[in-house]
């Protein structure tokens, strides 16, 4: 996979070969290296970084991250900001991510598409942390979903986990912002912005028909600064 240093990648590597739940079948039909983590990553001066839970099959097939039916409710929304016409492939929905910044709580498929445990999320949080402010250098974080919010707590300080579970508490939590203050697993830290969004998964009832109008609202309040 290119762009993570070899040290990082092996470290990668080593975690997810002592992996559980990982489903091992969905890589085998890809013929994928199931070792082999799906980031996206970007430009590191990106202005956005989007923030999700783990690849599906679709991310396994083409080696991408968000390009399932979620990711594409993601993809389609910027195609259409960029190119003002409707997406229609998976090249399009590809090419409309660049630009961006791409990462996952855990860069690998669980079986049956469930969430990782917390034991995992904490096994790969320094490791993507680790991602976030060595290889991205910018401040605003979409996060998509419960899982890939609350991630931020991770290894974080009480204070940091309180602000996170009072923003969620909040009825209007997919329109405000929360500002915090991001420690990485060495001395690093790094002020991050984040925006969070429900997941756009279609098995997400409640909100999968209200997302292409939240991530637009956030896409213009970002571009307004």
């Amino acid at each position: 996979m290119g762009g993570l240093g070899s040290d990082l990648l092996e470290r990668f590597q080593q975690a997810a070969s002592e992996l559980d739940g990982l489903d091992r079948a969905a890589y085998t039909e890809a013929k994928r290296d199931q070792n082999e983590p799906i980031f996206g990553l970007g430009p590191a001066n990106a202005s956005i970084a989007f923030f999700g839970r783990d690849p599906g099959r679709e991310e396994i097939k083409h080696g991408v991250p968000f390009i399932g039916a979620g990711g594409q409710q993601i993809r389609r929304v910027l195609h259409q900001r960029a190119r003002h016409s409707a997406l229609a492939t998976t090249e399009q929905a590809i090419a409309a991510g660049i630009g961006f910044f791409w990462a996952n709580t855990v860069p690998y498929k669980p079986l049956g598409n469930k969430a990782w445990s917390m034991a995992v999320k904490r096994r790969f949080q320094p490791l993507v942390a680790t991602v976030l402010l060595d290889y991205w250098h910018g401040h605003n974080v979409i996060t998509l979903g419960r899982e890939a919010f609350f991630w931020f707590a991770i290894g974080q300080s009480a204070a940091v986990a309180k602000q996170l579970a009072e923003h969620w508490q909040q009825a209007e939590r997919f329109e405000r912002v929360l500002p915090i203050r991001y420690q990485g697993p060495k001395s690093a830290s790094r002020a991050f912005v984040l925006h969070p969004l429900p997941h756009p998964s279609p098995l997400n009832a409640t909100w999968f028909k209200h997302f292409p109008r939240l991530l637009e609202q956030r896409l213009n309040q970002l571009e307004a600064g």
